[in-house]
């Protein structure tokens, strides 16, 4: 493995043991010498990797925003909306069980659209806007008769909720089971 990629493996240790940890204890409650102490590594090697706190949060922000994004509906392209959505709870649950970090990412993004949270990181939390992309395949979704009639919007959010809910609780309990997507997506089917 070269110096690079150990680098690389370490930046990802870091970042991989914060999250762990900023979902456990919540962004304030989560100290910079804590994560070092967790990686294991000093403080002072830490901050070669993140110059901050703040920083590190931001990065895992980032990374959540990015994955966020792919998980809206906005790339679903020509495939029934239906179908779409219940693939995509299929693949995510099937996903976040291989890689339980994914839990963690949904409680992180959670917690970083709240106010009082550093303000550039809650800027690009709130920057993907799934209920509006997922709103625009519900409203898709009506008109081809597959989804329930109602406001879209708060079909998406309630869709939403669910999802965050679920990746919540499965978060904190790594023995739960994930659900069937079709209960999910009985909130919205016809």
């Amino acid at each position: 493995m070269t110096r690079k990629e150990q680098k690389e493996e370490k930046r990802q240790k870091i970042l991989m043991t914060a999250l762990a940890l900023f979902v456990e204890r919540g962004y304030y409650d989560t100290k910079i010498t804590d994560i070092a102490s967790a990686v294991p590594m000093s403080t002072g090697l830490m901050f070669h990797y993140f110059e901050s706190k703040e920083e590190l949060w931001l990065e895992l922000v980032k990374m959540g925003a990015a994955g966020t994004k792919s998980a809206s509906g906005a790339e679903a392209g020509e495939i029934p909306p239906g179908i779409y959505l219940e693939k995509f709870l299929e693949q995510l649950f099937s996903y976040a069980k291989d890689q339980p970090w994914v839990f963690n990412m949904f409680v992180l993004m959670g917690q970083a659209r709240r106010s009082g949270m550093p303000e550039e990181a809650r800027r690009v939390a709130l920057s993907v806007d799934t209920i509006k992309d997922t709103e625009k395949l519900i409203k898709k979704g009506q008109k081809d008769g597959i989804f329930r009639s109602g406001d879209p919007e708060l079909l998406s959010r309630c869709f939403w909720a669910s999802v965050q809910g679920i990746m919540e609780e499965m978060a904190m309990d790594k023995e739960m089971k994930a659900p069937d997507p079709k209960w999910i997506m009985a909130l919205i089917l016809k």
